[in-house]
């Protein structure tokens, strides 16, 4: 029987939305997603929620803005990076409340 990620977050794990590295050296992309906070960088995610590349120019990332509220309005963190994409987007609605 599995656990759904809501009873996960409420059973006692913080939930974090950062990036986590894809790719070759020098030839970096990123995935935007929901993870646990005690996982490493590259670990498992609950949810993708979208995509960064650096070196892509023009429009580099998208994430899903419905997605991210979602975890938000149950007590995600975001990461500083995550929240300046949001920010360039016009999702960061409130602040982390370092």
């Amino acid at each position: 029987m599995t656990r759904s990620v809501v009873q996960c977050h409420l059973g006692g794990y913080m939930v974090k939305i950062r990036m986590t590295r894809l790719g070759a050296r020098n030839c970096t992309s990123f995935r935007v997603i929901a993870t646990d906070s005690r996982s490493p960088r590259d670990g498992r995610a609950l949810e993708t929620l979208g995509w960064y590349d650096p070196k892509q120019p023009g429009v580099n990332f998208k994430i899903d803005g419905e997605r991210v509220s979602y975890w938000r309005e149950r007590g995600a963190q975001v990461s500083p990076k995550v929240l300046s994409l949001l920010k360039r987007v016009g999702r960061a609605a409130r602040s982390t409340g370092a």
